[in-house]
C-alpha cells in the first residue's frame, strides 16, 4: 500500500510540473492540429493527441509536452493495475479504479469532460477552447488523480477497520498466559 502512496505522490508531483505548463500543452495541440488540418473536430482521447504528436508534431518543445502528457496517462495506467493487486476491493474501490481505467482507455471520448471545483484547469482556458477544443483532455488528468487519492482514502479505512476487528479479536480470543508454578520460598535450585 505504502508503494502505490509513493507512486501516486510522484505521478502527482510529475502533474503539477505539467500543469505549470498547461498553456504550452495547448499551443502544442493547437500546432499539431493546424499541422494535421483538424481544425474543426476537438481533442477528444489520448490516441488523438498520441498521433498528433507522432505525426504532426515538429517542434521539440510541443513534443516534449505532449510526450509529458501521454507518458503521465500511462504511469497512471500502470498505478491503476498495481492498486488491483494490491487491494481484492469492495464495490467502492472496484468501481473508482473502473472509473480511472475508463478515463484512461485509449480511445475513450474526453470531449463531454470536464474537471470542476476545486481544479482551475479548465478556467484558464478561453470559452471557445473549454467548450469545444481541449477541456476534455485537460481534465481527465485531475479528475483520475482525486479518484485514486479517494480509492487509496478509502482502502486505507478499509484496513485499518479490519486491523481493529483483528485486535478485538485476539484479545477476546487470546489464552490467558501461564504462570510459572507456585514454589514455596527457600526451595529454589538457583
Amino acid at each position: 500500500m505504502n508503494e502505490v502512496v509513493d507512486t501516486l505522490r510522484k505521478i502527482e508531483e510529475k502533474y503539477k510540473l505539467f500543469q505549470q505548463q498547461q498553456f504550452t500543452f495547448i499551443r502544442a495541440l493547437e500546432r499539431s492540429r493546424e499541422e494535421a488540418h483538424d481544425l474543426i473536430r476537438p481533442v477528444s482521447s489520448i490516441v488523438q493527441v498520441q498521433c498528433y504528436k507522432d505525426h504532426h508534431c515538429y517542434n521539440s518543445t510541443d513534443r516534449r509536452i505532449l510526450n509529458m502528457f501521454i507518458s503521465i496517462c500511462n504511469d497512471l495506467r500502470c498505478l491503476c493495475h498495481r492498486m488491483e493487486t494490491v487491494h481484492p476491493g469492495d464495490s467502492v474501490t472496484n468501481g473508482l479504479l473502473e472509473k480511472c481505467k475508463v478515463l484512461l482507455n485509449d480511445s475513450n471520448d474526453l470531449s463531454a469532460l470536464r474537471a470542476t471545483y476545486p481544479h482551475g484547469v479548465v478556467n484558464y482556458l478561453s470559452l471557445e477552447e473549454a467548450r469545444h477544443r481541449y477541456g476534455g483532455v485537460v481534465s481527465v488528468l485531475p479528475i483520475v488523480i482525486d479518484s485514486m487519492r479517494e480509492w487509496i482514502t478509502h482502502s486505507k479505512r478499509h484496513v485499518l477497520y479490519i486491523e481493529k476487528d483483528f485486535q478485538k479479536f485476539l484479545a477476546a480470543n487470546q489464552r490467558p498466559q501461564q504462570k510459572a508454578p507456585w514454589r514455596p520460598p527457600g526451595k529454589h535450585p538457583y
